[in-house]
């Protein structure tokens, strides 16, 4: 494990990810950050990663897929990031006042994360005013109709002070956005580096995955905001 763990900076110890599930979640848009970051266990057993709901029973995601969630919003588990996958549950999410007050309660060293969608959420708190975030460009059979819209247009709506980037993942700091549903992978391989992984140990968990061609297409389509840099070579 040593010949992986050479870094240029600082590493968070004991990294954790929370991740939001609610009704209606998309499931690739959860499971493939969390299974980055199961990859990486094995180079690193302190990592961890955790799902965490409203309450402490059986959620049903997209197509019928149904999880248990580890905490509740109530238990407040200590993480160094937390993440909202999309979905088609994002329209309700948008206005749980209880994620919200949940998510202002997050203490400012706490990442705040999503895939496709789940930016919705931050948008509509007025987290995204003055930074660039994205979302989900490919539309589905009814967005592209009359009646739908594509998510990134429908995140600069709910956002019209967000700047709207079409990277794959934007990195504006404390705010994290992944943009289509299997930019999950690269949220997740990210947030190893936002660890303080280096990129020996990034290209090994994506090895690993069998994943290093895709990884390689992707790693360079990241946004920085100004004053957001990479934490690791």
């Amino acid at each position: 494990m040593g010949d992986f763990m050479t870094r240029t900076t600082a590493r968070i110890a004991g990294f954790r990810l929370g991740i939001y599930v609610f009704k209606d979640a998309e499931v690739l848009d959860y499971a493939a950050p969390a299974g980055v970051l199961s990859i990486a266990r094995r180079l690193d057993p302190e990592i961890d990663v955790f799902l965490i709901a409203e309450a402490m029973r059986p959620v049903q995601t997209q197509a019928g897929f149904t999880v248990l969630p580890n905490y509740t919003l109530a238990d407040a588990p200590t993480m160094d990031a937390f993440l909202i996958p999309g979905g088609f549950g994002t329209r309700q999410e948008m206005h749980n006042r209880k994620l919200h007050d949940y998510i202002r309660t997050l203490p400012a060293s706490c990442l705040l994360t999503s895939v496709c969608t789940g930016s919705w959420v931050y948008g509509r708190m007025g987290l995204l005013d003055g930074l660039p975030a994205t979302n989900r460009k490919e539309p589905d059979r009814l967005e592209t109709s009359h009646m739908g819209k594509t998510p990134i247009d429908r995140l600069a709506e709910i956002a019209p002070a967000c700047r709207i980037s079409h990277a794959r993942v934007v990195d504006a700091g404390r705010v994290v956005t992944a943009g289509g549903i299997s930019s999950g992978m690269e949220l997740g391989l990210h947030l190893l580096r936002r660890a303080g992984y280096d990129e020996q140990f990034i290209g090994e968990v994506a090895r690993i995955m069998e994943y290093q061609r895709a990884y390689g297409t992707y790693r360079d389509d990241i946004e920085y905001s100004a004053g957001a840099q990479p934490v690791a070579a």
